[in-house]
């Protein structure tokens, strides 16, 4: 049977190909092109786009871990750059042009054309109840050429995984300040680095960690210096493991050696986008640096 191990290999190996959409030149300019202006303008309008021209309480309810006044400051002004539609091209049109650069025949290879195959099958299967960014994305338009059918189809199947991943959180409580100062104690991703990435300020970060303090899930003396408890332990790992777990049925549905067959053309494809500087090791997402 397909393991849960499984759903958060094929997720690392995904991710960056996913975000080229945020981090490359490429993408930037198309944002740019379209007419919006700044990282987190082009950030928010085209993740957002599938879900229409939405309001900045919806953003904030699916994206569910950043800080209500950082979305609020672009949406829903973003639409007033572009529509969704435009956000959508916009995407693609940068996806496009990152990935001829930086993969340049592999877009016209059988690998590209059966990686794509594979990724359509696994998101045409995902469960949509409870998933409303995973739908939104199931319900794009599914691009003709394969390198874009693929990151479509990884795209809808990373959204899948990110809303049960708030499913997790949101049985146990755990706000998205919180699941930062969590990750946080961790050790996985620097306070600094999770508090500019999602626009919480120190008087949000101090109140969500007396709060995990007064669950018992962290121990040590303030904000700055506290650590996971053993509680905290467990209950991290039983969040990871339930994103893991609720992630699962499209891969069950690709089944085992379709997966493997999956993750082993993705290899070097999230090499290639790695080593062209695209996917930042620090970064808010948590992905591993290594996975083969």
């Amino acid at each position: 049977m397909t393991s849960a191990g499984t759903a958060r290999r094929l997720w690392a190996l995904a991710e960056p190909y996913h975000a080229v959409t945020y981090f490359s030149d490429e993408s930037r300019a198309a944002a740019e092109a379209a007419g919006l202006t700044g990282f987190w303008s082009a950030y928010f309008a085209m993740r957002a786009a599938p879900l229409g021209p939405v309001g900045p309480e919806v953003v904030t309810a699916t994206f569910v871990n950043f800080a209500p006044s950082f979305v609020a400051r672009r949406v829903p002004a973003v639409w007033s750059a572009v529509t969704p539609e435009e956000a959508l091209a916009a995407r693609l049109a940068g996806v496009d042009a990152t990935v001829r650069r930086v993969l340049g025949e592999w877009v016209t290879s059988a690998e590209a054309a059966e990686a794509a195959e594979l990724a359509r099958i696994a998101a045409e299967a995902v469960d949509l109840p409870g998933r409303p960014l995973a739908a939104a994305n199931a319900a794009a338009s599914e691009p003709d050429e394969p390198h874009l059918a693929l990151w479509q189809a990884l795209t809808t199947l990373r959204e899948h995984r990110g809303d049960g991943h708030t499913v997790a959180l949101v049985a146990r409580e755990v706000s998205g300040i919180g699941a930062h100062v969590l990750v946080a104690a961790a050790g996985r991703v620097d306070r600094e680095w999770l508090q500019k990435a999602r626009g919480w300020d120190d008087d949000a970060w101090a109140a969500a960690t007396d709060e995990l303090a007064g669950r018992g899930w962290l121990d040590g003396s303030g904000p700055d210096d506290v650590e996971l408890s053993a509680e905290g332990l467990a209950m991290v790992t039983a969040i990871e493991a339930d994103t893991d777990r609720l992630a699962l049925g499209p891969w069950r549905a690709l089944g085992d050696p379709r997966c493997d067959r999956l993750a082993e053309l993705l290899v070097p494809v999230r090499r290639a986008v790695v080593t062209a500087g695209l996917f930042p090791d620090r970064n808010p997402i948590g992905v591993p640096p290594d996975v083969t």
